[in-house]
C-alpha cells in the first residue's frame, strides 16, 4: 500500500531547500581555502561556465555562500590540495575528489556526454598528446603549435586535433584537469596529478544511483526524480527503485507540496522535522548558473519565480536583459539585476533593474545596493 504523503506549505519546502543551499547563513561554511573545500562537498558540484559578462559562475557560486571567498582559494584546492576536480556532472563542474570513485565508474562507463562530440579524434591524435604528457609533464593547448586545422564537428568544437584529443582523454579519465588559469585548461595524466601509485577501484552503476539520490538530498533538502536526475533521464529508474525501498524502510517519505499537484517529492524525516527559516532576510544576488537557480521548472514551483535565461534571445524579446541575475532576499526572489563588469573603468555596471513578487523599492532597494557595492569590489577585486 502506498505511504500516505506528508502534506507541506510552498514556504516551509522553499526554507528546507534554502537551508540545504546553505543560503540561509551568513558564512555557512567559514573562509579560507578550506571553505572552498566544504561548500563543493556540500553542494555536491559546482557549474563551470564560459560567460563572463561579470565573474564566471563558478566563482560566482563559491562566493555567494563564502563571502571572504577568493579566486585563489579555488585555484588550491584544485592544483595543491587537490580536494576538488573537474568533471562532467550535468554540465562541466567543480566535483569533490573525496567522490572520484563513483565518477571513475562513470568513466569507465563512458557515460559522460560530451564523449560523443568528438568522433573525428584519431588514434594517431592521442597518442601524439600522450607521448607529449608523458615525456614534458602537464599541457595546455598552447603548448602545441604544430597542428593542422580541421573543420569543426558541431558549434563548440577546436579545429585543434590535439585539442579534441586532449578532450577526449580527459572525458574518459586518462587525463585530469590539473589547473585552470580563465578558460585555459592546463592536463596531466590522472595518476601523476593524484600522486596514485594504483587507482581506486572504480563504483558500480547502482553505487553512482545511490550517490546521484544521495547528493540531491543533501544540497535540495526536498527532492524530486526530476532535480535528483537533472538532465540525466536514463538514470531515473534506478533512483527510482532507491527511492521506494528508503520508502518502504521509513527513510524518506513521500512530500506533497502544495500547490504542486500530483508531483512526486521526497524528503528525510530529519529535513522534514527541521523547517528552518532564515534568521534574517540575508541578501544574494545569484548567477544564472547557481544550483538554486539552474532548475527552472523547480524554481518556479518552489519560489513563484519564472526564471528565463535571456543571453541567447534577440533583444528585442528580452523582458529581463542579457545576462539578469536574481536576487534574493530572505525566502523571497524579489528583483532581476542585468549586470555588466566594465573592468576597463573599475566599475559594475547595472543595465536594467526590475522588480518581481514581492519585491518593491521601499522595502528592498537600499539593502541590495548595500550589497551590490559588495558585489562590484567582488567583481573587481
Amino acid at each position: 500500500m502506498p505511504r500516505k504523503r506528508r502534506e507541506i506549505s510552498t514556504t516551509d519546502a522553499r526554507n528546507i531547500w534554502l537551508h540545504a543551499q546553505r543560503l540561509d547563513e551568513a558564512e555557512p561554511f567559514g573562509a579560507g581555502p578550506e571553505a572552498t573545500r566544504l561548500a563543493v562537498e556540500h553542494l555536491g558540484y559546482v557549474q563551470i561556465d564560459t560567460i563572463n559578462v561579470i565573474e564566471r559562475s563558478h566563482h560566482h557560486i563559491l562566493y555567494t555562500r563564502i563571502p571572504k571567498y577568493l579566486r585563489e582559494d579555488l585555484q588550491r584546492a584544485q592544483s595543491d590540495d587537490k580536494s576538488v576536480f573537474e568533471y562532467w556532472t550535468h554540465a562541466l563542474s567543480y566535483v569533490p575528489t573525496r567522490d572520484i570513485r563513483l565518477y571513475l565508474g562513470m568513466m569507465k562507463r563512458g557515460e559522460a556526454r560530451p564523449n560523443r562530440w568528438y568522433p573525428g579524434v584519431t588514434d594517431k591524435d592521442i597518442r601524439k598528446v600522450m607521448r607529449r604528457i608523458r615525456k614534458e609533464g602537464p599541457i595546455t593547448i598552447r603548448d602545441i603549435d604544430d597542428d593542422v586545422l580541421v573543420e569543426k564537428e558541431h558549434l563548440w568544437a577546436s579545429r585543434k586535433p590535439s585539442k579534441r584529443a586532449l578532450q577526449l582523454l580527459f572525458y574518459r579519465g586518462v587525463l585530469a584537469i590539473s589547473a585552470r588559469e580563465g578558460m585555459l585548461k592546463t592536463y596531466d595524466r590522472m595518476e601523476r596529478h593524484f600522486g596514485w601509485e594504483k587507482r581506486p577501484r572504480p563504483a558500480s552503476e547502482n553505487q553512482f544511483a545511490e550517490y546521484v539520490l544521495d547528493r540531491a538530498l543533501t544540497a535540495q533538502g526536498i527532492i524530486s526524480l526530476d532535480s535528483a536526475c537533472h538532465l540525466d533521464a536514463p538514470r531515473k529508474p534506478a533512483v527510482r527503485k532507491i527511492i521506494e525501498r528508503r520508502v518502504r524502510v521509513k527513510k524518506l517519505v513521500p512530500v506533497a507540496i502544495e500547490g504542486a499537484g500530483r508531483a512526486e517529492h521526497w524528503a528525510t524525516p530529519e529535513a522534514l522535522d527541521a523547517t528552518p527559516a532564515p534568521e534574517r532576510p540575508l541578501i544574494h544576488i545569484l548567477s544564472p548558473f547557481d544550483p538554486l537557480v539552474i532548475q527552472r521548472k523547480r524554481l518556479a514551483l518552489f519560489f513563484g519565480y519564472d526564471h528565463k535565461f535571456e543571453a541567447y534571445l534577440p533583444k528585442e524579446k528580452r523582458v529581463f536583459g542579457y545576462f539578469s541575475l536574481p536576487v534574493l532576499a530572505g525566502d523571497e526572489i524579489v528583483a532581476v539585476l542585468d549586470l555588466k563588469t566594465d573592468r576597463a573603468a573599475g566599475k559594475l555596471l547595472v543595465q536594467q533593474w526590475s522588480w518581481v513578487g514581492g519585491g518593491e523599492a521601499g522595502r528592498h532597494k537600499e539593502a541590495i545596493k548595500e550589497e551590490l557595492e559588495r558585489f562590484e569590489r567582488f567583481q573587481l577585486g
